[in-house]
């Protein structure tokens, strides 16, 4: 049968790597992804998808559902399509609309026998607000038991971790004063930034190890005779565990507030985005690389431990889920940067969509095949989310 559901694939190849060139070719930023949507929708529809748009809020996110029978496994493929502003499709979004529609298209023309549903997901603004954040608030992919994505990559692997983050703005509002004639009449908001910056270093030596805080003034108050009456900062909080995260945030919080107690200033604390860390499911992860194997896909290397930071993770923290990343790019290659630009159209790219598009159709082939896989996946994903609240 994966034979059956590879060889399909390459059937639509070339219609899948126009896509993808397509997609390349007309980047559009988050939220303003109207003409890589629309493509994607389109071909699923031309197969038969019925297809829902302007889902979770989004202009420009849709899902689309072929159901096969009754009572099977519904499995979830979702694809990023955003590109990076004035630079273009640096970090291979393009790839991944065609992969998916590859993996849901075969799936759907070549497995008849099998109860299942496939329900494609498209996520708007991964790069910029999360997209999947607010559909997860709006009620999206509780229809689905697991979600499955690729992405492009310098190997072929899987994640084990990510980092959750939280971004803040922190605005101080002091008074303003002359700076020579009359600094006593002055309460500075830019002092109540910098004394925060100097508890922060302070706090940095009782948190883990794994912790991360980053952060950079965005307004300074103006010119240096005139104490500042306003002044910006905004912070990064990041942790491999969300319930530790949450613990050095109220930290951080009184670390604000202290600032602005010893300048005599006000505060606000606004969160502006807020990512889970993955729960990991190695079984899961398994199965992606059995198939990477199955297909030859390049430079197959074992898992990544530690990752960054995605809205996936908030995904992953309700429900079972796993990213195969696809090798296009030479080892050490980051994304985001020219030398990923650069390989976006490459045949390196476009074997790397069909190749994906193959391992998640092999995938969720087991999946449908074998109903104890999916409680397997189900249950060690519910032990590890437990431990992660302990």
């Amino acid at each position: 049968m994966k034979n059956d559901l590879f060889e399909y694939i390459n059937k639509i190849s070339k219609d899948l790597i126009n896509m993808s060139d397509f997609i390349f070719d007309n980047p559009e930023i988050g939220l303003k992804e109207f003409k890589s949507s629309e493509t994607i929708i389109n071909f699923l529809e031309k197969y038969g998808f019925t297809v829902e748009k302007g889902i979770g809020g989004f202009e420009t996110a849709f899902k689309a559902i072929y159901e096969n029978g009754e009572n099977g496994p519904s499995i979830g493929l979702l694809c990023e399509y955003d590109a990076l502003e004035n630079l273009g499709h640096a970090c291979g979004h393009h790839m991944q609309g065609p992969s998916i529609v590859g993996a849901a298209i075969a799936l759907k023309e070549v497995l008849k026998d099998k109860p299942y549903k496939i329900v494609v997901y498209g996520t708007p603004a991964e790069e910029t607000i999360g997209g999947k954040l607010q559909m997860v608030k709006e009620g999206c992919f509780k229809d689905i038991d697991l979600a499955l994505m690729m992405h492009g990559s310098p190997t072929t692997t899987t994640d084990v971790k990510s980092l959750a983050l939280s971004n803040f703005t922190v605005k101080f509002h002091g008074t303003r004063a002359h700076a020579a004639l009359a600094p006593e009449q002055g309460r500075s908001a830019l002092d109540g930034i910098i004394l925060l910056f100097q508890g922060i270093e302070f706090l940095r030596e009782h948190i883990k190890d794994d912790t991360r805080i980053h952060y950079t003034i965005t307004n300074g108050g103006g010119p240096a005779n005139v104490v500042p009456k306003f002044a910006e900062a905004k912070f990064s909080l990041r942790s491999y565990d969300r319930v530790y995260l949450d613990s050095v945030i109220e930290r951080f919080k009184k670390v604000v507030q202290g600032a602005a107690l010893m300048t005599e200033t006000t505060c606000e604390i606004e969160e502006t985005k807020s990512l889970n860390n993955k729960i990991p499911v190695i079984k899961l992860n398994d199965i992606l690389m059995e198939n990477a194997e199955l297909v030859k896909a390049p430079r197959i290397s074992p898992p990544r431990e530690k990752t960054g930071s995605t809205d996936f993770g908030n995904l992953m923290y309700n429900l079972p889920g796993s990213c195969i990343r696809i090798a296009f790019v030479p080892e050490g290659t980051s994304s985001h940067s020219d030398e990923f630009l650069a390989a976006g159209k490459s045949e390196d790219a476009h074997k790397a969509v069909i190749y994906s598009a193959e391992i998640l159709a092999g995938t969720a082939y087991d999946i449908i095949d074998n109903p104890n896989l999916l409680a397997e996946i189900q249950e060690e994903f519910q032990i590890n989310k437990e431990k992660s609240m302990n």
